[in-house]
């Protein structure tokens, strides 16, 4: 049983809660080992369309590493940890179902690294993100250099990087780092509407999708257009295709059956 994440699916929507309030949600080995459990079990049930995680109450999201853990770590095990750390955010990256980040609260260094490998990210008005590490003597370790420049560009990410500014939610939505700001009380209520739209739609579709967009990105046009094609391709032999252009044809809402 897991203690510090907590797991539940209802009408093909997958919740994921972090559930260390008392340490702002911090990254401890036993929360990471944990996660990758959870998103192992939402990775093969084929009745998750899409998934959102989040962190109890609405102080904070993810405050990153628990360093407090980390202060009594060897060099080895530091490093045995980061690589955790970054491992565990490419598996949000790397599972086939759309991720939605629901930002209740802060969400700084590692908290805002793991909210920028889903792939879409709601915060509260009240939240605050930065990725912070150059003022505590480090670097962003877990994707942090990789994914902001992707997502906004290189210079405004070379701009919040090195001045370890801390955001406003509105600031980030400037930047382009989430896409919806929304009150407090409002962050779920609108994570779970967009994953309901979302989930109405092909699975294999999406998970199509977001291998196209998310490989595409990596490569130079050409080759992105190819990985397109082979994505579009593979979903020509699928029963939900054909499901979904009868549906069209009949004027009706499609019956999607991941297959």
């Amino acid at each position: 049983m897991a203690e510090y994440v907590k797991l539940e699916v209802e009408a093909g929507i997958a919740t994921i809660l972090f559930n260390r309030a008392e340490a702002a949600n911090a990254l401890s080995r036993k929360m990471l080992q944990e996660i990758n459990d959870v998103l192992d079990e939402v990775q093969y049930n084929p009745s998750v369309r899409v998934v959102i995680v989040s962190g109890k109450g609405q102080k904070a999201f993810c405050a990153g590493a628990d360093l407090k853990e980390r202060h009594g770590m060897t060099e080895m095990e530091t490093k045995q940890t980061v690589a955790l750390i970054g491992q565990t955010f490419s598996h949000f990256e790397s599972i086939s179902k759309p991720v939605i980040a629901a930002i209740n609260g802060v969400a700084f260094g590692g908290g805002l690294e793991l909210a920028l490998a889903c792939d879409l990210r709601i915060a509260s008005s009240a939240a605050k993100l930065g990725l912070t590490e150059t003022s505590l003597g480090i670097i962003p370790g877990a994707g942090g250099t990789q994914r902001l420049p992707r997502l906004i560009g290189v210079g405004k990410a070379k701009e919040l990087i090195y001045t370890a500014r801390r955001l406003t939610a509105e600031e980030a939505k400037d930047y382009g780092i989430v896409e919806y700001v929304e009150e407090p009380d409002n962050v779920w209520d609108k994570a779970v509407a967009l994953a309901k739209e979302i989930a109405k739609n092909a699975p294999l579709s999406l998970e199509q999708a977001k291998k196209a967009i998310n490989h595409g990105m990596q490569t130079d046009i050409a080759t992105a257009l190819q990985i397109e094609s082979l994505a579009y391709s593979r979903l020509l032999p699928t029963e939900d295709r054909l499901e979904g252009l009868k549906a069209f044809q009949e004027k009706r809402t499609p019956v999607y059956q991941g297959k």
